[in-house]
């Protein structure tokens, strides 16, 4: 009898699956209603996926996933009970509702909750290319996971590993409400990973590499991926410090995705209602060079983020965030709208495939910086949202006549968000495209590096 645990998992039937999910949603819509909801919301999902790690060529985990669940939740006035349950049989579906309409009964009124207006619920839905199921066997991905780290331990200068790993799933769900929407949506997604050190005792480095895709031949192959993380890391030995003194800094993309991110959460709904952004009042206000912009694209095909609808039903759209260095809006879901009194964005859920578009330089932000420090890694949760206030612990490189000189590792990059985010001077065309935040290098005209 063959291990079970190599047997590819069936890939789920997306139309039959979806039906059946949209049953369980418009009853779980009927019982609320029937039970005293003047407006419900739910959501059904299901998921599976097949995850394997390796470490020093040894398999140590290879997992199997398979999930199934329901969350209501119900309005009585303008208090709010919600519930969940990881079963989808009718009993369970009944019971889920009835905790959600007793939790609701005993709640205080928010005058901010409430459903999103019917005349913003989505009404189209085209196909965004995100469905790329693979009946995967999980030798294969043994196989892929294998060749990843080997390739990356091929490096003599590579010493040991903290592994590869492969994940590969796949997630259907849909979403109603007693406005009478029905939302479907599904998507699959693919990565792999490799973290490798070099060197010995307190002078050993470690780095890694990773690709993420949402169809699997867009995936790069193992070894490109396990021989990256090799170069990262060997690239870090012989680290020193930098004297501490103000210069520019030349963030990498994956570090730039960081700062972006910092922006997001100064500009969203639920941090300004709290009081708790420097960003607070700043719509229409120039916080970038005015060459500089920043796009929200949902619909992007094959997007890690993309969607027709937010976790609202509101329909999404294309618009710049950042518009020639202003600030056009910020990032706000019905909930936080209303305690804005402002408009939602159809940004319940988060934003969707943010791309800070390149310009204000040339294609070689490194050479173009000329002196300076390129950031490739930072450390520490030293940013304060509130005040703007940026302290971060940093690794890279020196930049010296244009070139990356030497590993700088031990120093401490400072400054102020308003501040750096005025003070761009640049952003690289070396976009990366595998998150929801896309954006190639940002070179920063001047900040405090704190080293020996």
């Amino acid at each position: 009898m063959p291990d079970q645990s190599m047997v590819p998992q069936p890939v789920l039937n997306r139309e039959a699956e979806l039906d059946l999910l949209e049953t369980h949603v418009a009853e779980a819509l009927r019982l609320a209603l029937k039970a005293g909801a003047n407006d419900t919301e739910v959501n059904a999902h299901t998921s599976q996926g097949l995850s394997v790690t390796a470490r020093l060529g040894e398999v140590e985990t290879l997992e199997h996933m398979q999930d199934r669940g329901i969350a209501v939740t119900v309005l009585i006035g303008k208090r709010k009970g919600h519930a969940s349950s990881a079963e989808l049989t009718a009993d369970s579906i009944n019971s889920c509702v009835q905790h959600a309409i007793d939790i609701a009964r005993f709640t205080q009124d928010d005058k901010a909750n409430g459903l999103a207006e019917q005349t913003l619920m989505a009404t189209e839905f085209p196909d965004l290319d995100l469905w790329h199921p693979v009946n995967m066997d999980a030798s294969a991905a043994i196989d892929r996971v294998l060749a990843c780290e080997a390739a990356g331990r091929e490096n003599s200068q590579v010493s040991n590993s903290e592994g590869a790993s492969f994940n590969a799933g796949l997630g259907l769900g849909v979403y109603g409400n007693s406005n009478g929407f029905i939302g479907r949506s599904g998507g699959t997604r693919y990565s792999q990973s490799c973290i490798l050190l070099a060197g010995e005792g307190d002078r050993m480095q470690r780095d890694y590499s990773y690709d993420s895709r949402r169809c699997f031949d867009d995936l790069e192959a193992p070894e490109v991926t396990g021989k990256e993380a090799a170069c990262r890391t060997v690239r870090r030995l012989g680290s020193s410090q930098l004297q501490t003194a103000e210069m520019p800094v030349l963030f990498a993309p994956e570090v730039a995705q960081g700062l972006i991110g910092h922006l997001v959460g100064a500009i969203s709904g639920s941090a300004l209602y709290r009081n708790a952004s420097f960003l607070k009042d700043a719509v229409d206000e120039r916080l970038f060079p005015e060459w500089l912009n920043l796009q929200e694209r949902p619909l992007l095909k094959r997007g890690a983020g993309s969607a027709s609808f937010d976790s609202d039903g509101v329909a999404t759209r294309q618009r710049l965030i950042i518009d020639q260095g202003i600030l056009t809006g910020y990032v706000l879901s019905s909930y936080s709208a209303r305690r804005l009194d402002l408009e939602t964005t159809a940004n319940a859920g988060g934003v969707r495939n943010l791309l800070l578009l390149p310009g204000g330089g040339n294609d070689d932000l490194v050479r173009e910086m000329g002196q300076g420090f390129l950031v490739t890694e930072v450390m520490g949760q030293g940013v304060n949202l509130v005040t703007g206030d940026y302290s971060r612990g940093a690794s890279g490189f020196l930049v010296e006549n244009g070139k990356c000189t030497m590993p700088i590792d031990g120093v401490t990059i400072a400054g102020n968000l308003r501040d750096m985010f005025l003070n761009i001077v640049a952003t690289g065309q070396d976009v990366d495209t595998r998150g929801n935040i896309q954006t190639g290098s940002v070179l920063i005209g001047k900040m405090m590096v704190a080293g020996a």
